[in-house]
């Protein structure tokens, strides 16, 4: 394995003008550096997703460690055979996860976190809890925390309205929420708690962090990523699983239709009609 894979986020306050100047600092540096990979940028802070040979990596997260906003970066880590990423690309982007509620800014008001190890523990204590899974139904197809339960959603930004409708059956219940690196249940979590939820937690740093401290302990399958790897297991390796040419969605060697790239509703569609 000669990629280092590295993702972090944080929600921090930015001015345009500072965006400007920040989306050129960082594509310039990685860039030179030979990253690829995607940087979002916005007035509410930073996600990003990179990989390189592990000594770029090192000198791009020192380069952003000298940055006042960045010093304290939380960054989930995994290795690959090959580079998952076709470019590095930064934007400047409206939000840093797309979710579309009016006064939600982890910045200043966020849901606790809860650490791995205590994630880890509560399901050995059989605690009663509700474990809530944050990601789109896609994701959670390949994978999830056992007895977990989600939202059905086809986009983040219909989390809101998707919660509401669990609201008069759980808001009284401690919930976990979880994500693929945390900042979905970060958004999700203040969500919940500012409409009346009254137990939310965020699984801190996700899925990858709980692989990274726990392994795959009281977890199911595999976990969605979003590059060319597709899938990684608890080890945090690459699995074979590949997306549908013509959906995109994600696809397990059982679920793949022999000798070709389709899922089997798309490889339906595509089937003459009989006479």
């Amino acid at each position: 394995m000669s990629i280092l894979n590295i993702s972090a986020y944080k929600f921090v306050n930015f001015s345009q003008t500072e965006l400007l100047t920040l989306k050129q600092k960082l594509k310039d540096k990685g860039t030179a550096l030979n990253l690829k990979g995607t940087i979002l940028l916005s007035t509410e802070g930073i996600n990003q997703y990179l990989a390189g040979p592990v000594e770029a990596i090192a000198e791009f997260k020192n380069f952003l460690a000298e940055m006042p906003a960045f010093a304290n970066l939380f960054y989930k880590e995994s290795w690959s055979k090959t580079q998952p990423f076709d470019r590095m690309i930064v934007k400047i982007k409206a939000e840093i996860i797309p979710f579309k509620a009016d006064n939600i800014a982890p910045a200043t008001f966020t849901a606790p976190h809860l650490s791995p190890e205590t994630l880890k523990q509560w399901y050995e204590e059989k605690r009663d809890m509700v474990v809530l899974d944050t990601r789109n139904d896609y994701e959670i197809r390949i994978g999830k925390f056992a007895d977990a339960i989600h939202l059905n959603l086809q986009h983040f930004r219909h989390f809101p309205d998707a919660a509401k409708q669990i609201m008069a059956e759980l808001k009284d219940k401690p919930i976990v929420t979880y994500c693929t690196g945390g900042i979905r249940c970060e958004k999700a979590a203040a969500w919940m708690l500012q409409a009346g939820f009254k137990e939310v937690y965020q699984l801190d740093g996700g899925i990858l962090n709980y692989f990274e401290q726990c392994g795959g302990a009281h977890y199911e399958g595999e976990c969605y990523v979003f590059d060319h790897r597709v899938a990684i297991d608890s080890h945090l390796a690459e699995q074979n699983v590949s997306l549908c040419q013509q959906c995109q969605d994600p696809l397990t060697p059982a679920e793949r239709t022999p000798g070709n790239t389709l899922c089997a509703p798309c490889h339906s569609n595509t089937q003459p009609m009989a006479a």
